[in-house]
């Protein structure tokens, strides 16, 4: 029988993204056996990050002051918001170089079979965001997923009742693929959406 504060740190392990029961099991045993310094210091790293990061006021992604660094940067193109799920997916438009405008970050995706909807994801945040009088287009960047394309498809609907020009991210064969390996529906896609 497995002791209690073992078996908190392997239910508090499953929590994260794609680990399971025996993946878990493995970490705490690696880190109370082999690694009882690298334990101490994701405890204090995890503590920190708890109390000194917070939501930007602006677009909502993670940040230790009010306003994160990209809204703060006045070289970024104000009249341009590109919206995105996670902060993660914040992170890779930012790695690709190609985007200098702001962002707004939904924390999530419309998910009805799972009761997400758009008060959870921040919609009316974003359209308050969006209708500053500064936005001049909304780039949806959602995922393509079924549910990222609810979460477009609705977003678009509210912001082009207000006015707003809104573009989608273009979707289309990968470069460096080869066509006989391509998934059918990016092919389709690709050929609709081709320029």
């Amino acid at each position: 029988m497995a002791e209690p504060a073992l078996d908190a740190l392997v239910d508090a392990l499953r929590r994260l993204p794609g680990v399971g029961v025996k993946s878990a099991q493995r970490m705490a045993w690696h880190l109370l056996q082999h690694d009882r310094t690298g334990a101490r210091r994701l405890a204090d790293a995890l503590g920190d990050a708890l109390q000194r990061m917070r939501h930007c006021a602006r677009c909502n992604t993670f940040t230790e002051s009010e306003l994160c660094s990209t809204c703060s940067d006045p070289r970024r193109d104000a009249r341009l918001l590109a919206v995105v799920e996670t902060p993660a997916d914040q992170a890779a438009l930012e790695r690709s170089g190609g985007y200098r405008g702001l962002y707004f970050v939904l924390m999530g995706r419309l998910s009805p079979l799972d009761g997400i909807g758009v008060a959870d994801v921040g919609v009316e945040r974003l359209l308050a965001r969006a209708c500053d009088g500064v936005v001049e287009e909304v780039i949806l960047a959602t995922g393509f997923s079924a549910e990222g394309e609810v979460t477009a498809q609705a977003i678009r609907q509210a912001l082009e009742a207000r006015g707003l020009k809104v573009t989608r991210l273009a979707r289309g064969v990968p470069a460096g693929s080869e066509l006989e390996y391509v998934d059918l529906s990016t092919i389709a896609y690709a050929l609709v959406d081709r320029r």
